[in-house]
């Protein structure tokens, strides 16, 4: 799967709140909080889905991955997406070791297990 998903038993908001405290002892930071319900209504467009997209970013290891090949850029910043589905509260992830593989580097691929690693226990700490 290119995916790791969880089921959260928080509210989508909560669940963004502990998302963001965990990752923060990772040193990722979320650069963006895109709320795609509240933006897709502001647009005119009646959409009841909650949805949060969530771009986050360890400056240290971006450039680490960046000085290694560009091409990483592609894949930054990292999501994390947040949203309901059937009632239930989901948090998950494209895996960095899956969209890494793509370059075909195996100190990357190394680099992006360790992320992937600790990204996925993030999530399961705020789920």
């Amino acid at each position: 799967m290119f995916h790791y998903t969880v089921e959260s038993t928080k509210a989508i908001d909560d669940a963004v709140q502990a998302l963001e405290e965990e990752l923060k002892k990772e040193k990722f930071g979320v650069l963006w909080d895109f709320d795609v319900k509240e933006t897709l209504n502001n647009k005119g467009f009646d959409f009841n889905d909650s949805y949060r997209i969530l771009e986050v970013c360890n400056p240290g290891e971006a450039k680490k991955v960046l000085e290694k090949n560009p091409l990483v850029s592609y894949f930054l910043p990292c999501k994390v997406v947040v949203y309901e589905d059937d009632g239930k509260t989901m948090i998950g992830m494209p895996k960095p070791t899956t969209l890494i593989e793509f370059v075909n580097d195996e100190e990357l691929n190394t680099i992006a297990k360790d992320i992937e690693d600790r990204m996925t226990a993030c999530i399961n700490e705020a789920k």
